[in-house]
């Protein structure tokens, strides 16, 4: 089986585009919607056909495009079973657990609400590839609108489980700010301080910092993190539960 190919691009201000495709199926999805024109624009020039959405979550910027790349396309819309309701032109609905094949890959289910209620990532396993949208950032995790700080640790303990070896790949180019806040929970964590002077000239050069591994954020990620040792005593929270450390760097990062 030949490897998926993917494309990544920027859509409105800071939403990243991404298109995968399978040559031996000819199958393309596009992660997501979050804006029609530049999705269009990378499909034709590739020669794509968007044969798919995969559909993480319900906000405006995830699904903006939905029904007029359906329109376009014909392509169906998989999405979250339990934002069902708010994702415009579904056509399947999933939950944590299911798979599904694309082109003979195949696709895993992971329910992570915290984000949102219902948020999926979905993960092609023999791919090592993770489409985490705004539940795992680079440096980050997404904000909690729609269930508490003890959800999202649990959703990104799931992830966490996954081979250090997969690529994730993340809704939004968040991570400078996530680098700059991470160095004022792990400060001396010199693998942090290592990929932040990455980062920085990344993003001095214009460029993406997509995708990122599990591995990498297991040892940079603070969300990830709170069972550290050093973490806790920089906040002065050993014997806490690792909710609760995670939660207060939650509400840190919000005040940052």
């Amino acid at each position: 089986m030949k490897a998926l190919e993917l494309e990544i691009f920027l859509c409105r201000s800071d939403n990243f585009g991404v298109l995968l495709h399978c040559h031996e199926s000819n199958l393309t999805a596009s992660i997501d919607a979050p804006e029609y024109a530049p999705i269009v624009a990378m499909a034709e020039r590739r020669g794509w056909n968007i044969t798919h959405i995969l559909t993480t979550h319900h906000h405006g910027d995830h699904v903006e495009a939905n029904l007029a790349l359906k329109d376009r396309y014909g392509c169906e819309i998989i999405g979250p079973r339990n934002e069902a309701v708010a994702i415009p032109g579904i056509d399947r609905a999933v939950g944590d657990g299911d798979t599904f094949d694309f082109g003979g890959h195949v696709v895993q289910v992971i329910e992570t609400p915290g984000h949102t209620a219902g948020h999926v990532c979905y993960h092609f396993p023999d791919s090592k590839l993770l489409f985490a949208a705004d539940t795992l950032f680079a440096l980050g995790c997404g904000r909690l609108f729609e269930r508490p700080a003890t959800d999202m640790w649990h959703s990104l303990q799931k992830l966490a489980s996954l081979p250090d070896e997969t690529a994730v790949y993340f809704g939004h180019e968040y991570t400078l700010a996530n680098a700059r806040f991470a160095l004022t929970i792990d400060p001396d964590n010199e693998r942090l301080k290592a990929r932040a002077g990455e980062i920085e000239r990344l993003r001095a050069e214009g460029k993406f910092t997509i995708p990122t591994t599990i591995g990498l954020e297991k040892e940079t990620n603070p969300f990830l993190r709170a069972a550290d040792p050093e973490i806790r005593r920089n906040l002065l929270m050993e014997g806490r539960t690792n909710e609760e450390v995670f939660a207060e760097i939650r509400r840190r990062k919000d005040h940052f």
